[in-house]
């Protein structure tokens, strides 16, 4: 079984893991609206199958992918990265992305099966719209249930990556503590070691 988080590479090449804490919230780290667009990583249909592989979907998960699909799936992250976005900062839901994700929701989610070796696998049939559904269903119980008010951005000023803090106590502040929460680290100790030379 996967260990949960991505590899991420910061912007000095150094690689860390990231938890997002779900499959939905790992799928805002290819990109999103605006600014965000600046990261874009599924650029062609090949992509796509290349962040299912590294997600937190077991492994085995093959199914075509077209362009359009690939449109849609893109479509689908923005409105759902601006979801998480605004619950993040507790901000109104917006309309337009809120009817996007739940009509992905609507649609039939992957189906998975038990393998003759106990493990999980999936069954035929898996489609892109499948995954999107799988994908949108998930965040409408996370924004739904107990941990609709753990979603979070990255304390970091100029880091921006989402994340539902699914730690018991509910206190993450970083996207990882190797990455941000170092560099928050060492700005508070010079800034300490700043004023005792005052």
């Amino acid at each position: 079984m996967k260990s949960p988080g991505l590899t991420l590479v910061s912007y000095g090449g150094k690689r860390y893991r990231f938890d997002a804490g779900a499959l939905c919230t790992e799928l805002l780290t290819t990109g999103g609206p605006g600014e965000f667009a600046r990261y874009e990583s599924l650029h062609e249909p090949a992509d796509l199958l290349r962040w299912v592989e590294r997600s937190r979907l077991p492994s085995g998960l093959e199914m075509p992918v077209s362009e359009g699909e690939l449109a849609e799936t893109r479509a689908l992250r923005n409105a759902l990265f601006q979801v998480v976005a605004d619950r993040a900062h507790g901000r109104p839901l917006a309309a337009r992305e809120l009817a996007a994700v739940n009509l992905a929701a609507a649609g039939a989610p992957l189906a998975a099966r038990i393998e003759a070796d106990g493990s999980r696998g999936w069954a035929p049939g898996a489609t892109v719209a499948r995954l999107l559904a799988t994908v949108a269903r998930e965040a409408v119980e996370l924004l739904t249930g107990p941990y609709a008010d753990r979603f979070r951005e990255c304390g970091s000023g100029n880091c921006g990556l989402l994340f539902v803090d699914t730690s018991r106590p509910g206190r993450r502040r970083w996207c990882a503590m190797e990455h941000c929460g170092n560099v928050h680290k060492v700005r508070a100790h010079r800034a300490r070691r700043a004023e005792g030379d005052d």
